[in-house]
């Protein structure tokens, strides 16, 4: 937001300098030392190796080219280049009316405006529930979509999955296994067939509904079984989602591209570009001409494919449809094939620079400093529905989001159980509670809170702190949405929270002068604007009391 008031001042210095600035090269921070100034550029140091110049040279000609600027007071040099600007209370005033003017959009970019983005995850395939490690895919796919939203894309949320390979045929021979020993105790179970007790629930759903009609293991038998796991399965994946107010426009089935042709089109197209040959039996893809130690098989001498070639496909179709970006959100366990995939997207002829894999690091659990392994009394798979409520939706969804996606996350569940300032969820919410209470009370004794109060007596160092954080607010959407770093909002909005309680521990409000207290109040309303538009991006609820 800085941006606004700031670089046109000193882009009209560039151009009577002479120089020409790209962008990314021009932004504003916050100095370390308030004493320095409200903000600071590094400009000259980004253009010394440019303008071939020392950098303090150039910051002397900015300074001596800069306009008189109704939101500048002063800008002075320091050290080997800086550029320290103080403002003017009109630039502070203009801020928070535009805060309260914009209110739930604020924050909106268009950087991203005309562009279409599609962002793919969870992508589990229906043979169960949802296990707590879905969480961290779910969290962080749902909030960087909201984060493309917010800066401008067209955001398509995308789940991709797959009914009809192994894994689908043995939770079809796990259901018949269970289902069978209804009638037969001794009946086998399949060898890696899955065991969670809704395997046997659905299977008394079957012996209810259909007696002994499909004892007999074929086709017709197995089919029934494939289609009741999947549809129970897909209706508990989906309400697990609905209780994490997660919802997707398309759900794409990777059944689909064998159906279409698009896996043999891209085995032929890649012959054809002399990008794959065939060797043992197998396809190979020639991955190492995109640097991979080895080519990669694409398919196997059994005929069936590998991961690889339909995720090459699938891309591919996602590319097709019109897409400026495309996000996937997978588990580190997917390191190794992302850039196999890429190398493919690129081999025939697509942008594979499009393509943004968002990988994540693994999940564990902790509880009282020490490793934790969630599980349930009654033996069965502990689920991310158990964690929720063993928690609460808000909670999975922030504790996923709140550390950087390339380091391992601890969850620690008595932390999250902490209904206090500990809890770092508990401590945001408390701030956004805290100002619905204020405001609350103005209305009981009758305070007028005008949006229009004059800011200008507003000189607290806590008051003009809490204005130059939430002045951050787009320039952080900017950011995480570009880094797809959702932490990075989690961090921001800890900063907007410490922000307020000091403004409100060290600046009563109420019983002080009243332009004083209706000042505070625009501040303590902004802050509010800024804090629900946070948690609307986290997909948190905003409380109005705690």
């Amino acid at each position: 937001m800085i941006e606004l008031f700031l670089s046109p001042v000193f882009e009209t210095a560039f151009s009577k300098i002479g120089i020409e600035i790209h962008e990314g090269q021009l932004f504003f921070e916050r100095p370390k030392n308030a004493e320095h100034g409200d903000f600071a550029t590094t400009i000259a140091m980004m253009l010394a190796k440019q303008e071939k110049k020392n950098p303090r040279a150039i910051a002397e000609q900015i300074l001596a080219n800069l306009p008189a600027s109704e939101y500048i007071e002063s800008v002075e040099i320091a050290g080997a280049g800086f550029l320290n600007i103080r403002c003017t209370p009109k630039l502070f005033q203009v801020a928070l009316g535009s805060i309260l003017e914009k209110g739930s959009s604020f924050g909106r970019i268009t950087k991203g405006k005309g562009l279409k983005a599609n962002v793919e995850y969870v992508s589990a395939n229906p043979t169960g529930p949802l296990h707590p490690g879905h969480g961290r895919n779910i969290a962080l796919g749902d909030t960087i979509a909201s984060l493309l939203d917010w800066y401008g894309y067209d955001v398509t949320r995308e789940y991709y999955f797959n009914n009809a390979g192994n894994q689908m045929n043995m939770l079809a021979k796990s259901i018949h296994a269970r289902y069978c020993q209804l009638f037969d105790a001794e009946y086998p179970f399949p060898e890696n067939g899955y065991n969670g007790l809704y395997i046997g629930e659905l299977a008394s759903t079957l012996q209810q509904q259909f007696g002994e009609a499909y004892k007999e293991e074929n086709e017709q038998s197995l089919a029934i079984c494939k289609q009741v796991g999947e549809e129970w399965a897909f209706a508990a994946i989906k309400k697990t989602l609905k209780t994490m107010n997660v919802h997707h426009d398309v759900y794409f089935n990777e059944d689909s591209l064998y159906t279409s042709g698009a896996i043999e089109k891209v085995i032929a197209d890649l012959k054809e570009r002399d990008f794959a040959y065939e060797q043992d039996g197998a396809v190979w893809f020639k991955s190492t001409l995109f640097g991979a130690d080895k080519d990669r098989v694409i398919v196997k001498s059994s005929g069936e494919p590998t991961y690889r070639l339909p995720d090459i496909a699938y891309h591919i179709n996602k590319l097709e449809r019109g897409f400026d970006v495309v996000v996937d959100i997978f588990g580190a366990d997917h390191i190794a094939t992302v850039p196999d995939v890429i190398s493919g997207v690129k081999a025939l002829g697509f942008d594979s620079d499009k393509i943004n894999a968002v990988i994540y690091q693994m999940v564990v659990f902790v509880r009282d400093g020490k490793l934790f392994k969630p599980s349930k009394r009654k033996g069965d798979a502990y689920t991310l529905d158990d964690l929720i409520e063993d928690t609460s939706a808000d909670i999975v969804r922030y504790f996923f989001l709140m550390r950087s996606t390339n380091t391992q996350l601890e969850f620690d569940l008595s932390l999250a159980a902490e209904q206090s300032e500990k809890n770092p969820l508990f401590y945001l919410q408390y701030a956004h509670a805290r100002i619905c209470s204020l405001f609350e009370k103005v209305a009981q004794e009758g305070i007028d809170a005008t949006p229009n109060a004059d800011i200008s007596v507003l000189k607290e160092v806590a008051e003009m702190e809490l204005i130059k954080t939430l002045m951050r607010f787009p320039t952080i959407i900017e950011k995480a949405s570009e880094q797809t770093e959702p932490q990075i909002l989690c961090e921001y909005l800890r900063d907007v929270a410490n922000g307020f309680h000091a403004f409100y521990h060290n600046c009563r409000i109420m019983g002080v002068e009243s332009s004083l207290t209706q000042a505070r109040l625009v501040l303590a309303n902004a802050t509010r604007t800024v804090l629900k538009n946070g948690f609307s991006i986290l997909g948190v609820a905003a409380p109005e009391r705690m």
